[in-house]
């Protein structure tokens, strides 16, 4: 299913629309993001290096949370248009972080045509820890413009805060893929 990110309104952006799509399987976590907008305005680095790095926030990057119910411990999924990727669990907000080791690399794929640029990637599922049962969801993107300024965008903003990581932002439902 397809979700609309809302841009954050302390942050400013040549992108007029960012979207974003989340299908689960048992076995995989497949994301889909598209920006529109004035592409040629923002920093979107050529797909080369498809790693695992930390720190991908600094610049454009597209964002998963995903938090089984209940509970309060989640993981966090990065994706960099570059095909660095990362995946993190943490045991609360901001807490206990941890680098997901048994994630592998996820395919990013993008491409840009016209007013649009689109991100595409797929987690393997099978063997990640503690990703069973109900999930809820967070969708994020970060993008940075050509003079280095950064907008937010999120399915929703916690009032009067920029953190995705905010229990507000989990604010999608995704039943039990088994």
């Amino acid at each position: 299913m397809r979700h609309a990110l809302t841009r954050h309104p302390s942050s400013a952006s040549p992108a007029s629309t960012v979207e974003a799509e989340i299908v689960r399987t048992p076995e995989s976590l497949a994301l889909r993001y598209t920006v529109m907008g004035d592409i040629e305005k923002l920093a979107i680095p050529e797909l080369a290096n498809p790693t695992r790095a930390d720190e991908l926030w600094k610049h454009t990057c597209f964002e998963a949370f995903i938090m089984p119910e209940p509970g309060l411990s989640y993981s966090e999924f990065n994706l960099s248009p570059t095909g660095q990727w990362a995946a993190y669990h943490f045991t609360g907000h901001r807490r206990g972080m941890s680098n997901i080791a048994e994630a592998s690399d996820p395919g990013v794929g993008s491409r840009a045509f016209g007013d649009r640029f689109e991100l595409r990637a797929t987690f393997d599922l099978r063997g990640l820890p503690n990703l069973d049962g109900a999930w809820k969801v967070g969708l994020s993107v970060i993008l940075e413009d050509t003079s280095g300024i950064r907008s937010y965008w999120a399915v929703r903003h916690p009032e009067n805060k920029l953190d995705f990581h905010h229990l507000d932002c989990f604010a999608l439902q995704l039943p039990s893929a088994g």
